[in-house]
C-alpha cells in the first residue's frame, strides 16, 4: 500500500484532470511529467459539482465532461499513466463511486494500477466503508485536515488516514496564492512532530519558492491550479509544451523526492 516517505525532502506531486485538455493529449502528458522527474501524480476524476475545486479546475473539469470523459476512461488514463512509471493516486468525488458500487471501483482502481483514493466529500465519520473497501486491494485511503481542524480531531483522523493526510493550507477552494498563510509551517510542524501518518500539503501553492520552503516540514507537496492552467496551452506549439515541462521539472526539482 502506498505510504509516503519521511525523508528530509519531499515529493511533488502534480494533480490533473482526467481528460484535460484532451483525452488524446494523456499519453503525451504523463511522458512529460515522467520525463521531468514526477514520481506520483494526481488523477482527478471530473465530476459535474466539484464543491472543493477553484475556477482552473472547475473549467479543466467541465471540457473534460463535454469531451465525454467518464468513469471508466478515468480508469484506462490512470493505467497509461501508471505504465509510465507513475505511482497514480485517483481524487473524485463519492457519488461516482458510490454509483459504480464501492467494491467494484476499489477492483477497477486496483487493477488500473491506482495506489491511492482521494475523496474530498468523504468525513472521517462516514469512511469506515471506504477504507475496508479499497484496503482489500492494497489501496490507501488519505483523508483530509483543514486549516480550522481541532488538533484533538486530527490525532482521530491520523489513526484512521492511510498513505498520507491530506493538509488543505488555505480555507476554501483550489487555486493559486502568491502567498502562503504565515502560520503554515508552525502548523505542518506540529504535526509532523505529533502525527505518526506522513503529511501531504496542497492548495494554493504555485511556484518553486513555495515547494522549496514547504519541502522539510511535508512528504508531499500536491499542486493542481498552476499546472492545469498551463495545461490550457499544450497543444498551442512544440514550444509551449516544453516551456510546461521545464516548469514542472523546477517544481519536482525544488521538492526532491521522499516517495517510496
Amino acid at each position: 500500500m502506498l505510504r509516503m516517505g519521511a525523508g528530509k525532502r519531499s515529493v511533488f506531486m502534480p494533480y490533473i484532470t482526467a481528460g484535460y485538455p484532451s483525452p488524446k493529449a494523456m499519453p503525451a502528458i504523463f511522458s512529460m511529467l515522467a520525463d521531468s522527474g514526477v514520481r506520483c501524480v494526481e488523477i482527478g476524476v471530473p465530476f459535474s459539482d466539484p464543491v472543493a475545486d477553484g475556477p482552473v479546475i472547475q473549467e479543466s473539469t467541465h471540457a473534460a465532461l463535454v469531451a465525454g470523459v467518464t468513469p471508466d476512461s478515468c480508469f484506462r488514463m490512470s493505467e497509461i499513466a501508471s505504465h509510465k512509471g507513475l505511482k497514480v493516486i485517483m481524487m473524485g468525488y463519492a457519488n461516482p463511486f458510490l454509483s459504480m458500487g464501492l467494491q467494484k471501483a476499489a477492483k477497477k482502481m486496483a487493477d488500473a494500477g491506482v495506489q491511492g483514493i482521494i475523496v474530498p466529500d468523504l468525513p472521517m465519520e462516514e469512511s469506515l466503508e471506504w477504507r475496508e473497501a479499497v484496503s482489500r486491494q492494497g489501496i490507501a485511503l488519505p483523508l483530509f485536515v483543514a486549516p480550522h481542524t481541532a488538533k484533538e480531531r486530527m490525532k482521530d483522523i491520523d489513526k484512521k488516514s492511510t498513505g498520507f493526510i491530506y493538509y488543505v493550507s488555505v480555507s476554501g477552494v483550489t487555486g493559486e496564492r502568491t502567498s502562503l498563510p504565515v502560520e503554515l509551517i508552525n502548523r505542518l510542524r506540529w504535526m509532523r512532530a505529533t502525527l505518526d501518518t506522513p503529511v501531504c500539503v496542497g492548495f494554493g501553492v504555485s511556484n518553486p519558492l513555495q515547494v522549496a520552503q514547504l519541502s522539510p516540514h511535508v512528504s508531499g507537496i500536491i499542486v493542481g491550479s498552476a499546472l492545469i492552467r498551463r495545461l490550457s496551452g499544450w497543444q498551442e506549439s512544440a514550444n509551449k509544451r516544453r516551456e510546461i515541462a521545464r516548469w514542472t521539472a523546477a517544481m519536482a526539482g525544488a521538492a526532491g523526492r521522499a516517495i517510496e
